[in-house]
């Protein structure tokens, strides 16, 4: 259904006015007898080139909550970490990544057959140190205890 001239600039005035597309949807059935679903009333805004407002956020108090976010400092793992993946991949029991404590990151998976291997990443040729090959295996034999295998 199109909209006639004086509908449109109507409906660019309830944007301006802070209105909700919700809001826009109901108006429209209310005002004018046109029934649009969500979307129909999203493309509509889309093709006048109607541009959201955002709405400025809410000092409480006089203080600005930008102001008091903590500063993010990223810093190196300082241990092995690992995690397990919800869907094995083909012809893995179990799977998911580590993180060495020098940064890398690689696969890992235990076959069916009990087999434990790392799956190379961007440097073939890595390979982790003894101490963190022997954190991994110890953290994943506790977690996969934990999960049940």
């Amino acid at each position: 259904m199109s909209l006639t001239d004086s509908q449109k600039t109507t409906v660019s005035t309830w944007i301006a006015d802070g209105k909700s597309l919700a809001e826009v949807q109901g108006l429209l059935r209310e005002e004018f007898s046109i029934s649009m679903t969500y979307m129909d009333v999203r493309f509509l805004v889309d093709d006048l080139d109607i541009v959201f407002a955002e709405p400025e956020p809410e000092a409480t108090d006089g203080v600005d909550p930008q102001a008091e976010a903590p500063e993010v400092v990223e810093t190196q793992p300082t241990g092995v970490t690992i995690d397990v993946d919800a869907i094995p991949r083909p012809g893995a029991l179990v799977n998911g990544s580590v993180v060495f404590t020098d940064g890398v990151k690689l696969g890992w998976q235990l076959s069916s057959t009990g087999q434990l291997g790392l799956i190379p990443g961007d440097d073939p040729d890595y390979r982790p140190n003894p101490e963190d090959l022997q954190d991994f295996q110890d953290q994943l034999q506790d977690v996969l205890r934990q999960k049940g295998y």
